[in-house]
């Protein structure tokens, strides 16, 4: 298990704790986490996932997968650390990670 701490755009915070190899979006969505929407049901064909990681574990992920870029080039708040949620694998490496919901999806 990973604790990861999903944090709200006006500051509220929820911390969960998704299996290993389970992503980001799923665990969010199995715990009731505000604003991950999940529409495509992590097939990477929408963006209702997105999140902002937190820059200190930005460069720890995995690289963007096919796709993912493309995605996110829909968001209209995208930022540098903007990834989606769907496509970041849980790993033992994650315990810990921090990522913010974009207000738009709040």
């Amino acid at each position: 298990m990973a604790n990861v701490l999903f944090v709200s755009s006006g500051g509220e915070r929820q911390e969960v704790d998704i299996p290993v190899g389970w992503s980001l979006m799923e665990g969010a969505v199995k715990n009731g986490v505000a604003g991950i929407l999940a529409e495509c049901g992590g097939s990477c064909a929408c963006a209702t996932c997105h999140v902002y990681v937190d820059p200190d574990w930005f460069d720890r992920l995995p690289p963007k997968p096919d796709g993912e870029d493309d995605m996110l080039s829909c968001v209209e708040d995208r930022r540098p650390t903007s990834r989606l949620s769907c496509q970041i694998k849980i790993s033992e490496d994650l315990v810990g990670l921090r990522v913010e919901v974009p207000e738009s999806q709040g």
